[in-house]
């Protein structure tokens, strides 16, 4: 089969003065294009550094306590807000606003000691009160599954916390300082004084950036934190663009109306490439795509037969998908689970059969396909659902793509709107392989619209386990029942293409293993003028 050309996106006017992608090509051989990029540059602050970014931002990501089992909100969170303990350059948990930790010999108490002397933006320093208040606020992915393994949390004194758990947990610290946003700290005072939505419309945080303004739909403007303690950031402003259209965006990086591009894809990649002074950064990340089937516990639906779900695997052509959208750069790994996760169980590889699916389809007593409903997608992935509809017609399984603004579109996945069709999944969360079951498998799961009582027997054992092989064995287990039951169907980990503009000298991306987006933010550079 011939190797898939997906169709790009209608191309609306961009942000160049209402001039088209195709003009901007053409004026391009004119040198039209050259002149304005150069004037461009020249207007540019020399500390203000743009981003066109992919998605609209959401103002519930200004917030930690609603962080979702996702990477988004982690794009806005490395520079408003810090954590305890969060992923860093060469590792996972890397002392932050919490200088020191420990965990008691009986596994039943974790004490932190606050780093001296750091502040909020406002002024006011970061107590353990604020620590306490945070956790205890918390109400983001996995809240259940920490709050009830949390007996108590003490603020000692103003440096040191202490977590006391029901029962050991040898999982505690991986969920608090990468899996969910519960260490990531915001002063008590002043949410308690302008409550959730005031919080939201004006974030205070301990990042290396201050909140400025945000546009809804437009763009949202952070300005440098002097007094943040790790560094003071080289650039004054920032300024997060939000240009869903994808050859806008790349004909905005052009132009030197931004600096960074992220998710350029396919032939706009390869055009990335070609033109000069600009940089494609490819990233291969902890995000794994998937597609999900939330009806299949429902006796009456087709996916409810697991030949049905087999046959959607068997009909995905994954290489010729990855080459067509990413140029070759996703690592397919057959899961949902990154193979750099620890406790990750290595699937048999994923096949090709468009022959067997058929086969199957007809097994299972749709010898002429059978129509599936609507397929929602997160918009910005477009492209990744247009092809997938095509491969699935191609063995009988039809149905429609409903393109979600991103936003709306994990509100509605977390809220189990999505009862009926199909679904891309995704996340780039941090964490290993229990805390990706937790949110997208076991039951209560923060995006599972069904379970299997097996799986859910397990999870609970290995969550208690202490010998790290014991519950290695446990959670390979666990993935084994999630591929025989072929509950996703599974696409890749993702390889994010990024453009980079002739200003930056640093941009930050793929400094933290396994995350999309700039961070950390205070790393970032400019280009002397």
């Amino acid at each position: 089969m011939a190797t898939p050309r997906p169709r790009q996106q209608a191309e609306p006017e961009g942000i160049l003065s209402g001039i088209r992608r195709r003009d901007v090509l053409a004026l391009a051989a004119l040198g039209v294009v050259a002149g304005s990029h150069r004037a461009a540059l020249a207007a540019a602050p020399q500390s203000e550094l743009t981003w066109g970014l992919h998605v609209s931002l959401a103002p519930n990501w200004f917030d930690p306590a609603d962080t979702q089992a996702l990477i988004t909100p982690f794009m806005v969170l490395y520079a408003l807000h810090d954590a305890m303990v969060k992923p860093m350059p060469g590792t996972t948990q890397a002392p932050s606003l919490a200088e020191a930790w420990s965990m008691s010999e009986d596994g039943l108490a974790w004490d932190f000691t606050l780093r001296d002397g750091v502040k909020f933006h406002n002024g006011e320093p970061v107590t353990a009160a604020d620590v306490k208040f945070s956790f205890e606020r918390y109400r983001g992915a996995a809240s259940a599954v920490m709050k009830e393994r949390v007996a108590s949390i003490e603020a000692r004194d103003a440096r040191h916390v202490r977590f006391q758990l029901h029962k050991p947990w040898p999982d505690f610290l991986s969920f608090y300082s990468s899996a969910t946003g519960a260490g990531w700290i915001v002063p008590k005072a002043y949410v308690e004084k302008v409550g959730d939505d005031g919080f939201r419309k004006q974030p205070i945080g301990a990042g290396p950036y201050k909140f400025v303004s945000y546009n809804p739909g437009i763009e949202l403007v952070l300005e440098a934190f002097d007094g943040y303690w790790r560094k003071k950031p080289a650039v004054k402003r920032l300024v997060m663009r939000m240009i869903p259209d994808e050859s806008t965006r790349l004909a905005a990086l052009k132009a030197g109306e931004i600096d960074i591009a992220y998710s350029i894809r396919g032939d706009l990649a390869k055009e990335l490439q070609q033109s000069p002074g600009l940089t494609l950064n490819s990233v291969v990340l902890q995000a794994t795509n998937w597609i999900y089937f939330p009806d299949q516990w429902d006796p009456k639906s087709p996916w409810h037969d697991l030949r049905v779900r087999q046959a959607a695997n068997l009909a995905l052509d994954r290489d010729a998908m990855n080459e067509a959208l990413f140029l070759g750069g996703c690592k397919i790994n057959n899961s949902i689970i990154p193979d750099s996760f620890d406790y990750y169980w290595q699937p048999p590889p994923a096949a090709y059969d468009p022959g067997k699916a058929r086969k199957l389809l007809a097994e299972a007593g749709f010898p002429n396909g059978f129509d599936s409903g609507t397929f929602y997608v997160d918009a910005s992935y477009s492209n990744i659902g247009e092809v997938a509809v095509d491969y699935f017609s191609q063995v009988g399984i039809r149905t429609k793509l409903q393109p979600v603004e991103r936003a709306g579109f994990l509100a509605a996945f977390g809220n189990k709107k999505y009862t009926h069709g199909i679904l891309r999944g995704a996340s780039g969360a941090f964490g290993n392989a229990a805390t990706r079951l937790a949110s997208f498998v076991v039951k209560d799961g923060a995006y599972v619209y069904g379970s299997y009582p097996d799986i859910d027997a397990l999870y609970p054992q290995q969550a208690e386990e202490l010998d790290p092989t014991k519950r290695a064995a446990i959670l390979e287990k666990m993935q084994q029942l999630v591929h025989e039951k072929a509950i996703f169907a599974p696409l890749w980990e993702l390889a994010f293409l990024n453009g980079v503009g002739p200003r930056v000298a640093e941009a930050a991306l793929g400094k933290i293993a396994g995350f999309p987006y700039t961070a950390p933010f205070e790393d970032l550079t400019l280009k002397d003028a």
